[in-house]
């Protein structure tokens, strides 16, 4: 399987984190869209088929991630 670079990982998860926060204010279609085209994309670059499992992955993708590092799973 082809890795992301994990500058677009970074990137995706901030603008999925950016439109998940327009979303609960907004709610608009446009953003809907652009969050589930996001959520997508994370998913494809991770391997992954949930939204929630495709973050934990491109986070422990991204530098200084530790390999046990269970921070990532709580929220």
């Amino acid at each position: 399987m082809l890795m992301a670079h994990p500058a677009v990982l970074r990137n995706l998860i901030e603008q999925y984190e950016a439109l998940k926060a327009l979303h609960a204010e907004e709610g608009s279609v446009e953003v809907r869209q652009r969050l589930d085209d996001v959520e997508y994309s994370l998913c494809v670059s991770t391997g992954t088929r949930d939204v929630d499992a495709a973050l934990i992955a491109a986070r422990h993708r991204l530098p200084g991630a530790r390999v046990k590092d269970d921070s990532l799973l709580a929220r």
